[in-house]
């Protein structure tokens, strides 16, 4: 197994860089996710960024949008698009907005940040692909806090139950709960009765898993095994536990990065703590 630890601290850097040059919040939302993101793209996802609308690509979609610099430093970094791109983030007219529009670069496959609405859309290509006979996996992020979202649980009802010539249910759905326990103001457990959420997704009908999302082996190999074995008939959630901010010690469960900008030397000293040369 590649070593991706390194990759993920780059990426780090880069989202803190991108959060101070251009004044973008949501850094601490992008920082729990990004161990996710580089377990999928570095070592999961059967997409090629030279071939970004091939029909049997697998899909990813980051349905908590204000992320969104995590997933274009991603997307950038394994060659979905240029530097020259990624320099223009949250410019007017440019394509990388502070939350994602579809198709704004290649690898985007929808506009995300209205909370809610990436599942609902992952459940509709894991539809499509098994009306089709494509057997292409659909992987959607989440948001604890959006967890909150009624329409979060239509999805996640109507996943197992979608019986039809193709079987019981959208097994080739995985959606990923970045569990970081914070959302915009407080604690996600304090706000709304959120505890034991891997049993509400196995009460929902869900193949349910729950570890560390900051563990870089147990993603990869959690995610490989629900791409390439048979499955149950059932979609595959995992949550994974997070810590918002993750990776820098004086942003790390402290929530006021969900809207704090990093001045210089706070970007400088990340980097250091990242082990990222200059």
């Amino acid at each position: 197994m590649h070593d991706l630890a390194p990759t993920a601290a780059r990426l780090r850097t880069t989202v803190i860089r991108m959060s101070h040059e251009k004044h973008c919040p949501h850094l601490g939302s992008a920082l729990s996710c990004l161990d996710i993101l580089t377990a999928l793209y570095g070592s999961v996802l059967r997409i090629d960024p030279n071939q970004p609308d091939d029909p049997d690509r697998d899909r990813f979609i980051l349905s908590k949008g204000h992320a969104a610099p995590a997933l274009y430093a991603t997307l950038n970094h394994f060659g979905f698009f240029g530097d020259d791109v990624l320099a223009r983030f949250n410019e007017d007219g440019a394509e990388l907005a502070e939350q994602p529009s579809p198709g704004c670069v290649p690898g985007m496959e929808a506009a995300t940040g209205s909370l809610g609405h990436g599942l609902p859309i992952g459940l509709g290509l894991a539809l499509a692909a098994k009306i089709q006979k494509r057997d292409y996996k659909v992987f959607v992020c989440l948001s604890d806090g959006e967890c909150n979202e009624g329409s979060v649980w239509e999805a996640a009802m109507a996943a197992p139950s979608m019986a039809g010539a193709w079987g019981r249910g959208l097994d080739n759905l995985c959606a990923i709960v970045d569990y970081n326990k914070l959302q915009a103001t407080g604690r996600s457990d304090e706000i709304l009765n959120l505890p034991d959420l891997a049993n509400k997704w196995r009460a929902f009908g869900w193949d349910t898993v729950e570890f560390s999302g900051h563990d870089l082996d147990q993603l990869v190999a959690a995610f490989t095994d629900f791409r390439d074995r048979p499955r149950s008939g059932k979609p595959m959630a995992v949550i994974a536990h997070t810590v918002k901010g993750k990776g820098v010690s004086f942003m790390e469960d402290d929530n006021n990065w969900h809207y704090r900008i990093p001045k210089a030397e706070e970007v400088e000293a990340a980097r250091v703590e990242l082990g990222i040369d200059a």
